[in-house]
């Protein structure tokens, strides 16, 4: 298992590297977005932890928002190579500390900024010394209420899309990749939260919809007008969660308070199968305890139950790193690399 830390100050490149047993490699980085959910937990909307960094569905490129004494700027990292490095990518001013960052596949780096009710998007790029920026348009908010945040990296890699709430409905926006800056793709009924990409073509994306009291995951197809059909719904009065989903395998982790009423429960089903979710007991965890899938381990077609699950599990002595697999009826426990970037990751096919 490799995970990033931060580069080192003196030479601007940096990684902690440990192994599992099994020689399999999730990358412990981040993906910058609050959409993973953990368990165990009250039933409701309770975000999980805020990661550290967003990495590119092909590992390649990660990006985060590093701070320099008290100043926040952009920063990217290369993985791809023999070593992973950083490159600053600093504007005229710092920037602010919720502004997101995501990378593309290209190497570009789109960055989000908020200015008053309107959301700018830009990419950010290195020039020798400086750094270079292309203006992509904006999106404005006319609801005071609204939010808008980036989605998890699109599996295409070229393409960023963002999720904007508003107080009936929520809006889905391709905001770089497009050709004519900022579109709007796709609109659902209710507030939503959560983004889970469920195919490797950047398609179908599972939203959390918040609707009349209850929580369910739907599915919007982005080439069909943005239709939106049901995917999980456990029970009537339950609330139900997609945090991760493996197109290989099919294999779903979800977050519901079926089986325990008003607590969240972690569980995992498959893709278009008719089985029930199971909730296994292993992944039940003491009070003051909370555990946070990041990755699967792709490559294992229609295999799901011999997936590797890489988890985040955060208690009162700290955060350290589990691996989980549904065969399984145990987590492997293992230590936190020293300067771990939690929150998502991604598991290599190597």
């Amino acid at each position: 298992m490799t995970a990033c830390t931060p580069p080192s100050p003196a030479t601007g490149h940096g990684n902690e590297t440990g192994r599992e047993n099994d020689g399999k490699r999730p990358g412990a980085e981040a993906g910058g977005n609050d959409t993973t959910g953990g368990a165990e937990g009250r039933g409701g909307s309770e975000e999980p932890p805020a990661p550290g960094c967003v990495i590119t569905a092909d590992g390649t490129y990660a990006a985060r928002l590093a701070l320099d004494g008290e100043s926040w700027f952009p920063e990217r990292w290369t993985l791809d190579g023999p070593e992973p490095y950083a490159v600053p990518l600093p504007g005229n001013q710092p920037e602010e500390p919720g502004t997101e960052v995501l990378p593309l596949t290209d190497g570009r780096v789109l960055i989000h900024r908020l200015a008053a009710d309107r959301h700018l998007f830009s990419l950010l790029y290195p020039t020798g010394p400086g750094t270079g920026e292309l203006p992509l348009g904006a999106v404005e908010c006319a609801d005071p209420a609204a939010g808008l945040r980036l989605l998890p990296p699109a599996p295409s890699g070229e393409r960023a899309y963002a999720l904007a709430l508003g107080r009936s409905a929520t809006t889905v926006w391709l905001v770089a990749g497009g050709a004519f800056g900022p579109e709007m793709l796709a609109q659902v009924p209710g507030r939503c939260s959560g983004g889970v990409w469920l195919d490797g073509a950047g398609r179908l994306l599972a939203l959390d919809q918040e609707w009349e009291g209850r929580t369910k995951s739907v599915v919007v197809d982005l080439e069909q007008g943005g239709a939106v059909s049901p995917l999980l719904q456990i029970a009537d009065d339950s609330n139900d969660r997609v945090l991760l989903a493996d197109p290989d395998s099919g294999l779903l982790l979800i977050r519901s308070d079926a089986p325990s009423p008003g607590h969240d429960r972690l569980g995992w089903g498959v893709l278009g199968s008719t089985l029930p979710v199971r909730f296994p007991e292993c992944l039940r965890v003491p009070d003051g305890h909370r555990i946070t899938p990041f990755a699967i381990q792709p490559g294992q077609i229609l295999t799901p139950e011999s997936c590797g699950v890489a988890l985040r599990v955060d208690g009162p002595r700290g955060s350290w790193v589990g691996v989980w697999r549904p065969a399984a009826r145990r987590i492997l426990h293992l230590p936190a690399p020293e300067g771990w970037l939690a929150g998502a990751g991604l598991w290599s096919r190597e």
